[in-house]
């Protein structure tokens, strides 16, 4: 049976109706969904601002607090009473304070930097001063206080922090005056680190042009030594020092250097101790810190000589520690230095085994007491070597072990190594034109020409030799032939005589001239001869 047309038309309507109520209820989903979406970024973000405002409040706290905190003090340990307290001392105050909760006792031993609250309880540990005083340790009390001396000489006492264990006189500490503690010691050159205890391999044979003055100090110093049964019978006591002066590079180190070898060469397995002492190390601005080196200097002698070996003390450049006192040329610091060594030498201990040599290339200027008769008595002058010393010294260095060319020789080694030797020695020694060097101007108006003879050295001829055997390698590198010739040398000479051709102009005249060994009357002008240069004070 069909159904009526109006139920039909009903049934139709009511299903369009659903399907738009379902359409809407869709769309009010989606839209709910978005709006949900919505407020949970929203939310997020939410989020987001306020863990910033919680941080920012937090960070605001803390400022707050900070600014509300009352300052604290630094202070010191100075003393510990007694269990939760300790002597402090603030701002040269010195106050009794108590420990806080936090604080172990056995951390803040006397020294200790501290920070203290208002309340002036000892609340924590502070960080070392960035600054502190250096002070020299000049004697440990009975009671274990210290006696210091300043840089300006004044002295304090001081107390120990329990760090400095086995602190000895000499040393030097970074200390608290006002506080009156001693907080740690500093690492500072020490007068050992100076010293060169050893035998030089420097032998007698190596020195050329210098037989003369090696037998001096041979006599001076290994005669002493070597027969003491006839020092003795003949009652002649041992010199105590020998003073080595003359121009730079005349090979008074060498000679020192060689004595102590021969020493202990002739000794019988004995040996010997060479201290080489550079003068200039030695000088501290510190005021007691320059004697108490040289103090230390002679105690390690006398103990290296106690057991009978002989112990070479060298001063090397002498004159820039023991310089005239009163002369003006330096400071007052040789008003101390001079007397202490005087005292090392002719104090109550003595300096049996000990020898002392000097070198310097301005005797001039050592103080008197020094060089008198007694202390450094023996005086020898090494002066610059003449043509035959010259040759003796070249032939130290154009060994016959050293390649030379031979063609000119007709192949002899020995013909060819002694021309080589007197070639050189004729081209620095030749009194003529091309040889003139200075002009040099008296105090009186007296003129002399000086030539380049007159300032050639050791060290010179060993440069001049160093230039030829360079250039020799520099030939054979090239695919040249080997050996050393004559043209290497002369060349060398030329080169060697040009490099220092100005040195006449670097300082005043007369104090250069002594300092070239040339002593007598007062040089007032120099006129470069080579160069055409002029110089005057």
């Amino acid at each position: 049976m069909t159904p009526p047309l109006d139920e039909l038309a009903q049934a139709r309507a009511l299903a369009e109706a659903r399907g738009r109520a379902a359409e809407l209820a869709e769309r009010r989903l989606a839209d709910a969904r978005a709006d949900t979406r919505s407020l949970a970024q929203q939310n997020e973000k939410l989020n987001a601002t306020l863990r910033e405002a919680r941080e920012t409040l937090l960070s605001l706290r803390a400022q707050l607090e900070a600014l509300a905190n009352p300052p604290q003090a630094h202070g010191l340990v100075v003393g510990e009473p007694g269990a939760g307290l300790a002597d402090v001392t603030v701002g040269g105050r010195v106050l009794r304070v108590a420990l806080g909760p936090e604080v172990d006792a056995g951390a803040v031993p006397i020294g200790t930097p501290v920070l203290l609250n208002e309340a002036m309880m000892l609340v924590g540990l502070a960080p070392a001063p960035a600054q502190q005083e250096l002070v020299v340790v000049s004697d440990v009390l009975a009671d274990g206080r210290l006696l210091v001396t300043g840089s300006a000489g004044e002295e304090s006492l001081l107390v120990a922090a329990p760090a400095l264990t086995g602190i000895k006189a000499g040393q030097t500490v970074a200390a608290d005056r006002r506080a009156g503690v001693a907080l740690s010691v500093v690492e500072r050159t020490e007068v050992n680190d100076l010293l060169l205890d050893e035998v030089p391999d420097v032998d007698y044979a190596d020195i050329g042009g210098l037989a003369r003055q090696i037998e001096q100090i041979r006599d001076a110093v290994e005669l002493p030594f070597l027969h003491r049964d006839l020092y003795a019978r003949y009652q002649l006591p041992a010199p105590k020092g020998v003073l080595l002066y003359g121009p730079p590079g005349c090979g008074k180190t060498m000679i020192a250097k060689a004595v102590a070898n021969s020493l202990g060469a002739q000794l019988g397995g004995v040996g010997s101790h060479f201290l080489n002492i550079k003068g200039p190390e030695l000088l501290n601005k510190y005021v007691g810190e320059t004697e108490r080196q040289i103090r230390v200097i002679f105690a390690t002698a006398r103990e290296h000589a106690a057991d009978g070996r002989p112990v070479i003390v060298f001063f090397d450049e002498m004159d820039s520690l023991f310089r005239t006192r009163g002369s003006g040329v330096s400071s007052d610091m040789e008003s101390t230095v001079v007397p202490q060594l005087l005292s090392e030498i002719d104090g109550v201990e003595s300096l049996s085994n000990v020898i002392i040599i000097g070198a310097t290339n301005r005797e001039d200027l050592i103080d008197p007491a020094i060089l008198r008769p007694g202390r450094l008595d023996v005086k020898i002058k090494l002066d610059r070597p003449d043509a035959a010393a010259a040759a003796e010294i070249l032939a130290k260095y154009l060994t016959a072990t050293v390649p030379m060319a031979l063609g000119a020789s007709g192949g002899d080694p020995d013909g060819t190594r002694r021309a080589l030797i007197d070639a050189t020695v004729d081209q620095l020694y030749r009194r003529s034109d091309t040889n003139r060097f200075l002009e040099v101007t008296y105090a009186s108006g007296d003129r002399e020409v000086l030539y380049v003879s007159d300032f050639v050295s050791g060290a010179m001829l060993a440069n001049v030799v160093g230039r030829a055997k360079k250039a020799a390698i520099k030939d054979v590198l090239a695919g040249r032939p080997d050996g050393l010739l004559l043209d290497h040398l002369l060349q060398a000479c030329a080169d060697e005589v040009a490099e220092n051709e100005d040195l006449p102009n670097t300082t005043n005249p007369d104090d250069w001239a002594r300092i070239s060994g040339r002593k007598g009357e007062r040089i007032t002008f120099m006129r470069t001869l080579r160069g055409g240069r002029q110089v005057q004070p």
